[in-house]
């Protein structure tokens, strides 16, 4: 059966979910670990573990969590998340401009990890400046573009939920649609019979009671068997058998239908519109075939036409609704063809599954 399905992704998962929420900041805190410690390098290969530039290590590494916070927790859910683009921006250049004048407080507070101990040029002064602003920019424009992408994560999860919520709630008011109208016709019978035939309206009645248990227990599920499903039309036309004199069905199973599962009630609509619109004083019959090749359900539906013709309800609620659930539930998946003589009327349904 094709269909919306859940989105499950162990990356977006890892994004958004609260049960990872630890996990994340555990990961958040490695990476700032990460890129704290070249502060105890003065070069590639020689590494400083003084007790100053130890403390320089705890206050950068502090740093790094304050902007990486504020950014999270307050501006970027304040504005960017509501769209305050100018407003985020105007804030982000405050909050880099207080970073700046932190890290020239920490550089005072912890003079070894100044980068020399000469006084700087203007220039030099200036490049520092321009170099410190790009690097919280980037830093700060990073976490931004992760918490986007976990915004558009949960977007594209709600929109998925809320498909499948309305193609669920579509797809039983679409099932409990067609079971009062099939129900009507069955008691319907039923209780023509009882005044005929006592005896025979006990064995509709038990028929029927077998086919309520499969409405009301099976066909709440998304999938029955195939063979419940045949089941079930079986015995709808035998039921029909019973009340007219000159009304002949078969149902022909071609392949191996083991472990085939189908959408409930898929095709009681074909076959109750082939009975509806079959009756006549003479001869009437409704051929059904089941045929499994190759992972599709061929499914084929024939019924006779009354010699005197009758307006029939091509779009009838049945057939109207079985084409939108067809739609629902196999997408492009299937094709349904409707062919019509002057002595028969026969629907070809194949379906991928």
């Amino acid at each position: 059966m094709m269909g919306l399905k859940r989105h499950k992704n162990g990356i977006s998962s890892f994004f958004i979910d609260d049960k990872y929420h630890v996990h994340r900041h555990i990961l958040l805190q490695v990476v700032i670990l990460a890129i704290s410690v070249s502060i105890f390098f003065d070069a590639p290969d020689k590494l400083n573990i003084s007790l100053n530039r130890f403390y320089g290590w705890i206050s950068y590494f502090l740093f790094l969590n304050m902007l990486v916070y504020v950014n999270t927790y307050v501006l970027f859910p304040r504005f960017l998340a509501k769209n305050k683009v100018f407003a985020y921006i105007i804030s982000v250049v405050l909050f880099t401009i207080f970073a700046l004048f932190l890290i020239v407080i920490l550089q005072e507070l912890f003079y070894d990890i100044a980068v020399t101990h000469q006084q700087p040029s203007g220039i030099a002064i200036f490049l520092s400046i321009a170099s410190s602003m790009c690097t919280i920019f980037l830093f700060l424009g990073g976490i931004s573009t992760l918490l986007l992408f976990k915004q558009w994560i949960i977007s594209n999860r709600n929109i998925n939920n809320l498909q499948i919520a309305t193609f669920q709630s579509e797809l039983s008011f679409l099932k409990s649609q067609i079971n009062p109208h099939f129900l009507f016709n069955m008691i319907n019978n039923a209780n023509i019979m009882v005044d005929e035939d006592p005896k025979m309206a006990s064995h509709i009645l038990d028929k029927l009671d077998d086919m309520l248990q499969y409405q009301f227990n099976d066909s709440i599920q998304d999938n029955v068997s195939l063979k419940a499903d045949i089941t079930f039309l079986s015995d709808f036309l035998d039921l029909e058998k019973v009340r007219r004199d000159y009304f002949e069905y078969t149902v022909d199973i071609e392949g191996s239908i083991d472990g085939v599962e189908v959408p409930p009630l898929l095709f009681i609509p074909f076959v109750e519109n082939a009975v509806k619109h079959n009756l006549d004083t003479n001869r009437s019959y409704v051929h059904l075939i089941f045929r499994m090749k190759n992972g599709c359900l061929f499914f084929e539906c024939e019924n006779s036409k009354p010699v005197k013709p009758v307006k029939r309800d091509a779009g009838g609620l049945g057939l109207t609704n079985i084409k939108r659930r067809l739609d629902l539930l196999f997408k492009n998946n299937y094709v349904l063809d409707v062919a019509e003589t002057e002595t028969t009327y026969t629907v070809k349904l194949e379906l991928n599954l």
